[in-house]
């Protein structure tokens, strides 16, 4: 996860009650399997426990040239 900081990404997230959502975030930090982030979902700071991401990918307008 250290390879993401700066990154934004997608997300598919499954939270403590089971709820899966996709979230689009921007990665600040990684320590002690949290996630420290930007989430464009909700609009501020959020921290996701990296053991319930289910699935993730680097967002393509991101990376446009």
């Amino acid at each position: 996860m250290e390879k993401l900081i700066g990154e934004v990404v997608e997300i598919i997230y499954e939270d403590k009650a089971g709820k899966i959502t996709q979230r689009r975030i921007k990665v600040h930090g990684h320590k002690a399997g949290l996630l420290r982030t930007t989430c464009f979902t909700t609009g501020g700071p959020r921290v996701f426990r990296v053991e319930r991401i289910l699935a993730w990918r680097r967002d393509k307008v991101s990376h446009a040239g």
